[in-house]
């Protein structure tokens, strides 16, 4: 029998905070017939949130140059469910999966070794996914013809994906209104302001504050990242491009209408300052250096966020007390895993464990 009571239906639940996973946990519990209430210190716009300054690359096996085999699973599962989530809300999110382009040039042959290398190694261990191709001039023309001449050498990854992080964020607001979920911006509350189960009170209480969580959770440090939104009408890359590069690698995630979100900076630090000259400086030059049409592009954005983030950089879900769950950790894999965490926390609810939790290696925390 589980530790804790399962969620019956409808039951009241209160989510704390409204950026990626509190969006989502909250569409899909006011679709299973739930009453739904969320509190968020910010405004629907998720300025504060982590979710809003990132590229969105749904890429488990490049990214698991910097990560486990079980968020790569995590990945793997996202990708597959993606699709189906993005389907039921009030509004269109762009979404592709052409797969990931990596590049590098001729002076970086050496790390782009070891990253391949790196790459075979987690295909070894974790099945299912698609086999990379080694391309030469020719097949990198062929791929991506934008950047033929300019490199002699890549990897394409087929299958990895992308999405609009804002679409996102808007659809599921949007979504989240028309079920009927009762949400109040620009309110602060924390899981002791509440006692599941007592008369007047919620039936579970959610915490997906991210950082805003430290005080209960103090483990969670900021990691700060560093994007820049361009508008680029000469550049016509068609997928998340990656550039190796031993002191700044680079990612190129295209968007719709020649906007392109351009990435590389994760500084140990909370501090959530503007960014620094040679930040972007690093940013815009490589970019350049991949096309030449970024000369001409327009900066639309240059923001900072900070992604919570626990000691061993991956993401955790615990019932700290009765009713009271928290879901946190998610790093700079937010929209790659969390359709994954999504699940898991469910099965949480519903059955008291978590086979998925098992199967991604996930830290689940029950009591006992």
């Amino acid at each position: 029998m589980p530790a804790h009571p399962l969620l019956r239906s409808p039951a009241s639940i209160t989510l704390l905070g409204a950026g990626l996973m509190g969006r989502l946990l909250a569409v899909e519990l006011a679709r299973q017939g739930h009453r739904v209430e969320v509190h968020e210190a910010g405004g629907p716009g998720a300025e504060g949130s982590a979710a809003r300054v990132a590229a969105a690359m749904l890429a488990p096996l490049a990214e698991s140059a910097v990560t486990e085999p079980g968020v790569v699973r995590m990945g793997q599962h996202a990708l597959g469910r993606w699709p189906a989530l993005l389907a039921q809300l009030a509004g269109p999110v762009f979404f592709q999966q052409e797969g990931t382009l990596i590049l590098w040039h001729r002076q970086d042959a050496p790390e782009a070794a070891r990253l391949r290398h790196k790459l075979e190694q987690t295909q070894a261990t974790v099945p299912g996914l698609p086999a990379l191709q080694v391309l030469d001039a020719a097949g990198v023309a062929q791929r991506e013809g934008a950047v033929a001449g300019r490199f002699h050498q890549g990897l394409y990854l087929p299958g990895e994906g992308q999405l609009d992080n804002r679409q996102l964020l808007a659809a599921l607001a949007a979504t989240m209104e028309q079920l009927g979920v009762r949400t109040h911006w620009h309110s602060t509350r924390a899981p002791g302001d509440f006692q599941p189960g007592g008369a007047g009170q919620p039936d579970w209480v959610i915490d997906c504050r991210g950082l805003g969580a430290r005080t209960q959770w103090q483990a969670l440090r900021g990691v700060r990242g560093e994007v820049v939104r361009l508008h680029a009408p000469d550049v016509t890359l068609q997928r998340p491009t990656r550039v190796v590069h031993p002191r700044y690698p680079i990612y190129i995630a295209p968007k719709q209408e020649h906007v392109f979100v351009i990435g590389a900076t994760e500084i140990e630090s909370d501090d959530l300052s503007p960014t620094s000259v040679r930040s972007a400086l690093e940013l815009l030059s490589a970019a350049y250096a991949v096309h030449p049409g970024f000369a001409e592009a327009r900066i639309l954005e240059i923001a900072t966020q900070c992604r919570p983030t626990l000691p061993d950089n991956l993401p955790a879900v615990r019932v700290v007390r009765q009713r009271v769950l928290e879901v946190n950790g998610l790093y700079r894999h937010g929209f790659m895993i969390a359709p994954a965490l999504l699940d898991v926390v469910l099965q949480v609810l519903n059955t008291g464990q978590s086979a998925l939790a098992s199967d991604f290696a996930l830290s689940l925390s029950l009591p006992s």
